[in-house]
């Protein structure tokens, strides 16, 4: 039994992302009641969970699709974890990111000849980023 599946958060976690980097694509920001604290959460098309934003996140966004969170609405960001400092001790944090050309690029082809070995390589890789629900 899982100790998370026991007590479900509404907002997205670190460990909601599984290790991977995931794309999503922008949807509202709603100002919400988070203890006894007002922030800012940002909602996702198509996902439940909102992702409770912070400074820091809340600049990167902020610096690539302008203060106005209105103008964030369908636009493209990647989210990742990172291990982090809080209250002085190590945790996973979440961590976005503006997509970058290599992150847009279309999948290689599907073979292609190994230089080393002159066979041909499989490059069936998953897309960049995995699709998860949350």
């Amino acid at each position: 039994m899982k100790i998370s599946d026991e007590f479900p958060s509404q907002y997205l976690k670190a460990a909601d992302l599984g290790g991977r980097e995931i794309r999503v694509t922008m949807g509202r920001v709603e100002r919400e009641e988070i203890g006894t604290d007002k922030k800012l959460v940002l909602y996702f098309k198509g996902k439940e969970k909102g992702m409770v934003l912070n400074k820091t996140n809340a600049n990167t966004i902020g610096d690539a699709y302008g203060d106005d969170t209105d103008d964030w609405y369908e636009q493209p960001l990647i989210l990742f974890s990172i291990r982090t400092e809080y209250q002085g001790k190590p945790v996973d944090g979440l961590r976005c990111r503006v997509p970058t050309p290599k992150d847009n690029r279309q999948a290689a082809p599907a073979k292609r000849e190994d230089p080393i070995s002159s066979g041909p390589i499989n490059t069936d890789e998953p897309p960049p980023h995995d699709e998860i629900p949350f």
